[in-house]
């Protein structure tokens, strides 16, 4: 028997924004791209995002969803697979294929062994193919075998255009295609990764020292990511450049409570490697300039009761944890409130079931959503009911 006898329409209710958190109205409004009071940043990267790190909306897009290589960059994601399916103090031997990667190299040698959490430092401060090779072998157990782990995390991520080959961002080709993503996407994957403290705390790190497990040999490595000591504002990032991608960048930026992240691939060629540091300056400033935080919440008390047929009761009501939350909006942007839950349905019921759903969305886009679920258990209506009633009506 079906549970829904008629779906509700869905009801989209105005906003009022209530409160501004921390900032002033900006007198900038308008779309990117779209009004001409607001003008679209300049920018030397081919394809260009800036996302919002708490809901994962793009603010500005140059491009945002081209295919394109991603060189290093790729090795945000091989850091998140590392943290998420191993541990810090296993111990990777190097293989014959790491230790022949080509520059950037850390310099291991076929059968030395090191702490896994060593290489993972080596290959995301100072970018080291080989390094990245050796722990994807470690982990995966081959670089085909990391290759399906690394696709299947960014499936997961919602990320439909991106596929890795490689570990460490060579450029590289197979029978599926290129290894290479888009701008959204590898936004999205280091939002992704900047949610756990392991990965903030080895991009974070400005230098390392480590030795292989024997104390034969003793390595220092320096963090590549210059914007960490440009701007205090910085929170994460990784370089990356090959020969078919250039210069390539991801990063997490704070400002005033606001986490934005940016990501850039095609941004320049040599000798054009500052460009990269350019169009990060661009768009944070575009990001601090036109957005501000305001406040959303609606009542759920008063969500209307859903009519139950053949039931002991004629109505349900209706339980939903949205709350308040804070948004990223430009001036000329609203919230809106849209329910989607059915209004009459057939018993039974049961407490806790979905209902519907509540969904806090900025145009097209749905930032939050909510399950709404019944408050009580509603059972079918049967002969003793049926008595009951008559007896009480007449008696």
């Amino acid at each position: 028997m079906s549970l829904f006898i008629k779906k509700g329409l869905c009801m989209v209710l105005s906003l009022m924004l209530v409160m501004v958190w921390g900032m002033d109205a900006l007198a900038a409004s308008g779309s990117a791209g779209g009004d001409d009071t607001l003008q679209d940043p300049e920018l030397y990267a081919r394809a260009a995002v800036l996302m919002d790190g708490d809901t994962g909306r793009v603010l500005y897009g140059k491009n945002p969803d081209q295919v394109l290589p991603m060189a290093s960059t790729t090795k945000v994601m091989t850091l998140i697979i590392a943290l998420e399916n191993a541990s810090l103090d296993e111990i990777v031997t190097v293989s014959a294929y790491a230790a022949g990667m080509p520059d950037v190299q850390l310099g291991i040698r076929e059968g030395e062994q090191y702490v896994l959490k060593d290489l993972l430092y080596s290959m995301m401060l100072e970018s080291h193919n080989d390094s990245a090779v050796a722990i994807a072998e470690y982990v995966g157990g081959s670089v085909e075998g990391f290759a399906a782990m690394m696709n299947e995390k960014a499936r997961e991520l919602g990320c439909v255009s991106t596929y890795f080959i490689t570990p460490n961002g060579l450029d590289a080709q197979d029978s599926l295609g290129q290894h290479a993503t888009t701008a959204r996407e590898l936004g999205l994957i280091m939002r992704y990764g900047i949610q756990n403290d392991l990965f903030l705390e080895i991009t974070r790190t400005t230098a390392y020292t480590f030795s292989d497990v024997d104390g034969d040999r003793t390595f220092s490595v320096n963090n590549k990511n210059a914007l960490l000591t440009m701007i205090p504002e910085a929170v994460s990032g990784k370089t990356g450049f090959t020969s078919g991608a250039g210069y390539c960048y991801v990063c997490a930026v704070s400002s005033e409570g606001r986490t934005f992240i940016i990501a850039l691939l095609g941004c320049g060629w040599p000798p054009n490697k500052s460009w990269k540091w350019s169009d990060v300056d661009v768009l944070t400033d575009y990001g601090k300039e036109n957005y501000h935080y305001v406040r959303a919440e609606m009542d759920t008390s008063a969500l209307t009761p859903v009519r139950i047929t053949e039931g002991t009761q004629e109505t349900a009501g209706l339980s939903c944890e949205a709350g308040t939350v804070r948004i990223l909006l430009r001036d000329d942007e609203n919230v809106d409130i849209v329910q989607n839950i059915v209004t009459q349905t057939q018993a039974p019921v049961f407490a806790g079931q979905t209902a519907g759903s509540v969904a806090y969305m900025v145009g097209d886009t749905v930032l939050y959503k909510y399950p709404v679920v019944f408050k009580e258990s509603i059972p079918m209506t049967g002969i003793g009911f049926y008595f009951e009633k008559v007896f009480s009506t007449f008696f």
